[in-house]
């Protein structure tokens, strides 16, 4: 039967509420001239993506058939997959305390060698042998607890579920545990290339919490037939990576833990997250994908009214899209919703309705819970008061005693492998390049059409000053310029990329390279000169939002060349080869256009960055785990290409592919 949370005025069932009206994060961006272009454009990629939900999907076959499916796209969006091997966990206690009615456990373990995973495991005193306890992993949300880890400002929970004959597991964090990693790679640490390695800390918090259960199932005391997962803001996050991640999670309990991307892009919400809170949505879901994959088991979706990070019309949005999916198992009851009212933060009735679900479902016991405010921690900042002083909580107790081989701090260029690609076979090329096509197409170009339409001339503001819109609703700047007028007899193309922090028009590989005969013009993709946008550093908006849709902005930009590209091949009659033309970043996106469009002819590039885990290199989801820019450039083979500025030493491995493609005559390496 569906639980029955009767707190009057104070629980309503989202499903009963009136239509919240959507809820904005901030003021948007109006300071550049591309803001209100590039904030449309996310809200409406945004929405379809939601409106995408269950697309395809009529019954509960439908469903379970795509499942594996639905799993291993999961999994590789944390960077995950293929599923890491489950090393020895080497688990030690530290240290023991002994209170009235229960006990904590100071421990930790390795989710993999050298990542550490700090916690305090809170039981009853008193087990009978051989008793088995139903278990609690609590994860946690954002509190600054610095060397103590933020496990202890959530002790209150341990001490609860202890008195009550539980097993309760708290860990800390990555970036707020006692061994201090980075949660704001791109929100604050321009640490663009996790997108590039499919680099998300969301991953780190769902396998440790995966690991954590594994641990949990080796202690005598615990049955790990009846494990609940719960925790708050990130916890909250967190609970739904490794409740979807996990089967062996009966019960989930996220508290203020999902928006759906209408909210987060549309209304900016994602500016008041960390890249804890997301996965880089390769494959294009609804977030409420990623819940809906803990159906038919257990789940009490549960927020706060005045919540401004999760706001009511995205929770109405998510609980709804959740009763499709448990409808299509007959289970509507094992999905329930409240909705406290106040702030993003623990109240009395959030906390006795949780309680409440978790006896039920893992006890049998509906009884309401009376003695929740018990044992709380109390008070703010320097006035806070803990039932147990937090400094007791260590797990390493001083700096000395922290791991000297932790990897913590340094698990984001460790945690998702990088490609190895190795060269291609002469009589094997073709199937090599195509192999390696098909899955950046796969995991990183997802968006890309098969074919880019042309882009279209939407405004031509002086002879030499064109606006041409390359996909929908975006609008790039394309010119000619006084230095290289047409010739009378023309012979081919020239389209050169501009870089954002270029002032000229042209590149100075143009006039280094220029022959008789070439038609050049300069092209200013999105969020450059006439289409820039906004950037603040935090949040970094336009950027984040891009990688929630399975995008990059650098993705968009391939777009915008390869449009045009297409739109002057058409408006010389299909008659003139097309090359592109970039220096520095732009020369990495001039070659990818190039990997992807027949119409382009060849690439000429000066200075490419030959990593996209350099500074500044163009960032593409995923990328580094299928290749590398070599790599992309060997791929151009048959096509013309010109490198400049690059020794030729480094570019070996273009000069085999290129030889594997027997096509060494249209390769030139000049420095």
């Amino acid at each position: 039967m569906k639980t029955l949370l009767l707190f009057a005025a104070v629980l309503l069932p989202v499903a009963m509420c009136a239509q919240a009206a959507a809820q904005a994060y901030g003021k948007p961006d109006r300071g550049e001239p591309g803001d209100e272009m590039i904030q449309a454009y996310l809200a409406r990629e945004a929405i379809a993506l939601e409106r995408s939900f269950l697309e395809g999907i009529k019954s509960l076959e439908d469903w379970q058939q795509r499942l594996p499916e639905f799993r291993e796209q999961y999994y590789y969006m944390l960077g995950l997959w293929p599923l890491p091997e489950k090393t020895p966990l080497q688990p030690k206690i530290t240290g023991t305390l002994k209170r009235d009615g229960y006990i904590v456990e100071m421990l930790h373990f390795q989710s993999r060698p050298r990542l550490y995973v700090t916690g305090n495991l809170y039981r009853p005193a008193e087990i009978k042998p051989g008793e088995k306890l139903p278990t609690i992993l609590y994860v946690c949300g954002h509190s600054n607890q610095g060397r103590n880890g933020n496990k202890t400002a959530f002790q209150s929970w341990g001490i609860w579920f202890a008195k009550h004959g539980y097993v309760c597991l708290i860990i800390d964090t990555l970036q707020l545990g006692e061994i201090a990693g980075i949660h704001h790679g791109t929100y604050r640490e321009n640490r663009w290339w996790w997108h590039s390695r499919g680099y998300t800390p969301a991953g780190v918090e769902a396998w440790n919490g995966v690991r954590a259960i594994d641990y949990l199932c080796t202690r005598p005391e615990v049955d790990p037939q009846r494990i609940a997962v719960t925790g708050i803001s990130g916890g909250g996050a967190a609970t739904f990576w490794i409740a979807a991640a996990d089967p062996r999670v009966a019960v989930a309990v996220p508290v203020s833990g999902m928006a759906d991307y209408e909210s987060q892009v549309a209304n900016r919400v994602i500016n008041g997250h960390c890249d804890c809170m997301f996965l880089h949505n390769a494959f294009q879901w609804s977030n409420t994908m990623i819940a809906a994959l803990v159906a038919p088991r257990p789940m009490l979706f549960t927020n706060s009214d005045q919540d401004p990070i999760f706001p009511m019309d995205a929770n109405e949005r998510v609980i709804n899209r959740l009763e499709r999916v448990y409808s299509l198992f007959g289970r509507s009851d094992m999905v329930d919703a409240m909705v406290s009212i106040g702030g993003h933060a623990y109240r009395k009735d959030l906390r006795q309705a949780i309680y409440r679900f978790i006896n039920i479902h893992l006890k049998n016991d509906p009884r309401i819970v009376e003695d929740s405010e018990e044992d709380l921690v109390t008070g703010r900042g320097k006035e806070t008061v803990y039932p147990i002083p937090i400094e007791q909580l260590r797990v390493f107790p001083t700096d000395d005693d922290l791991p000297k081989d932790q990897l913590n701090s340094t698990i984001d260029q460790y945690f998702v492998p990088m490609a190895q690609v190795p060269l291609p076979q002469p009589e094997q090329f073709v199937q090599w390049k195509e192999q390696l096509r098909a899955e950046l197409r796969r995991v990183s170009f997802r968006p890309l059409p098969q074919r880019v339409q042309p882009a279209k001339l939407v405004q031509q503001v002086a002879a030499d000053d064109m606006r041409l819109e390359t996909e929908a609703g975006i609008v790039v700047r394309l010119q000619t310029t006084e230095a290289f007028k047409a010739p009378d007899n023309p012979q081919r193309i020239i389209l050169a990329v501009r870089n954002a922090d270029e002032q000229q028009a042209l590149p100075q590989l143009t006039r280094t390279t220029h022959q008789p005969g070439d038609i050049v013009y300069a092209l200013a993709p999105r969020g450059v000169d006439t289409s820039r946008w906004t950037r603040r550093n935090p949040p970094n908006y336009v950027e984040r939002s891009h990688a929630l849709l399975g995008r990059t902005v650098d993705g968009g930009r391939v777009w915008d060349v390869i449009a045009a590209a297409r739109y002057l091949h058409a408006k010389h009659g299909g008659k003139l080869p097309v090359f592109v033309l970039g220096e520095g970043p732009a020369a990495v996106l001039a070659a990818y256009a190039a990997l992807w469009e027949e119409d382009i002819e060849g690439a000429i590039l000066g200075s490419p960055p030959l990593s996209h885990m350099e500074d500044g290199a163009p960032q593409f989801l995923n990328v580094l785990r299928v290749c590398d820019v070599p790599d992309v450039l060997g791929m151009l083979a048959p096509k013309h290409l010109q490198i400049h500025g690059i020794v030729p030493a480094r570019l070996e491995k273009v000069v085999n592919c290129y030889a594997a493609a027997k096509a060494q005559q249209k390769l030139l390496l000049g420095q």
